[in-house]
């Protein structure tokens, strides 16, 4: 049974892999062409996709256009042939709009919708937008998850923080030779600061502009940084993504949830508001988990380059308790992985939680901090980098890279028993 369901996933992938081929090769030639785009009328942009429930049956998506009045719609075919959006069995699907100011006193509307019923461990296309002729998107590909999935790999990146195209150039690099190393990723977990002024729609526009080839496909779950929630706000950051909406009470929603893929559960926290209720929550979320991984997702770390001492004292404690596995962190534009670690203390393999910080994946990097007792790994190189973290059944496997495809770090976990 476990070879058949290797060999029905392998089948899948590389349909996936197929499908972003093509769809890469198309719009990169349209790039090239001169005059409009082709649904000129309401161009659709920013398009990205999203697990919002069950990761074998549901699907979001989200993506940015220019009509206020038009309507939001996402239209899927099962397989990678186009032609089928034209006939009856194609699922269609309404979703919400919202107005947003984007400068200058202009207006842009936010698009999500959500797509339910669908098979698992199957390859899709969707495109979205109006509804109408004329106003749809370039159709993409997608591929949900397997029923009973035992092992699948995500990629893991930090701190894409552009402001110029050029810095999102880096942003886009890294994610192609990351997707280029594993690509058979299922996910992208993105530990925040994603630009650097949220409210800069161009920095958008190249965020995920740089990596079309890839947000249009594999599902991008972000954490909420400093540079995503600021005076309180998030509104810019949520906008762009259609996130679960299952996190702590008081919450901004959609900057604190929870998911399942495969035999892990994440927990993703926002440290830059309302840690106290977070910790309540996150004590419900990871007890009533009955996965054998537990992943937590913050923004500023507990154990990096530095602390943020208030997710020590409020979070730590409840990442033991829990016996979560692996820590991702951000923040420190910088590489750092700590020993595994339990009431502040190192201790054996096996016994604790081990906290890592890829470095940025965009252009930015910050002086190494000093080499705490903590610090099993810690370097500042300089260079872009992201991460593959495949887990099964016994082991995570955890492998750094810079943006040229070095291996600069490796590490395993053997799950607990």
């Amino acid at each position: 049974m476990r070879k058949l369901q290797a060999i029905v996933l392998g089948a899948a992938s590389l349909l996936l892999a197929a499908a972003i081929g093509l769809q890469w090769r198309q719009g990169h030639g349209q790039e090239q062409e001169q005059g409009p785009p082709r649904n000129a009328a309401n161009v659709t942009k920013s398009i990205g996709t999203t697990i919002v429930g069950d990761a074998a049956t549901t699907r979001g998506f989200s993506w940015f256009s220019a009509d206020p009045s038009a309507s939001s719609v996402v239209q899927i075919v099962e397989g990678t042939e186009t032609a089928a959006f034209e006939e009856a069995n194609a699922l269609t699907f309404r979703g919400t709009t919202e107005q947003v100011e984007v400068g200058d006193g202009q207006t842009q509307t936010s698009n999500k919708a959500a797509a339910a019923g669908l098979k698992p461990g199957t390859v899709y296309m969707y495109r979205v937008g109006t509804g109408e002729e004329g106003g749809w998107s370039e159709p993409a590909a997608f591929v949900t998850e397997a029923d009973n999935e035992k092992s699948f790999t995500f990629i893991h990146v930090a701190d894409s923080q552009g402001e110029t195209p050029a810095d999102f150039k880096l942003w886009g690099r890294t994610l192609d030779k990351a997707m280029e190393t594993f690509p058979d990723a299922k996910l992208i977990v993105h530990n925040g600061d994603l630009t650097e002024n949220p409210e800069d729609e161009t920095a958008w526009d190249a965020f995920f502009g740089e990596a079309k080839r890839w947000l249009a496909s594999i599902p991008l779950m972000p954490v909420t940084g400093n540079h995503d929630e600021t005076d309180g706000k998030a509104d810019r950051f949520l906008a762009h993504f259609h996130l679960p909406r299952n996190g702590a009470g008081n919450s901004i929603p959609g900057t604190n949830y929870s998911f399942d893929y495969g035999p892990v559960h994440f927990a993703m926290l926002n440290s830059e508001s309302n840690k106290d209720e977070q910790a309540e929550w996150l004590d419900r979320d990871l007890a009533a988990s009955e996965k054998p991984w537990k992943i937590v997702a913050i923004h500023r770390p507990a154990y990096g380059g530095n602390q943020t001492k208030s997710i020590v004292k409020k979070w730590v404690p409840i990442f033991d308790k829990h016996g979560v596995d692996l820590v991702l962190q951000g923040h420190n534009h910088e590489y750092s992985r700590s020993y595994p670690l339990k009431g502040n203390e190192v201790v054996s393999e096996g016994e604790g939680t081990v906290y890592v910080t890829p470095n940025a994946s965009g252009g930015k990097f910050n002086e190494k901090k000093e080499d705490q007792f903590y610090h099993a790994v810690h370097f500042q190189n300089g260079r872009p980098m992201f991460a593959g973290v495949t887990v099964d059944a016994e082991r995570l496997v955890y492998r750094a890279y810079d943006a040229d495809g070095k291996l600069l770090d490796e590490f395993a976990i053997a799950r607990k028993s």
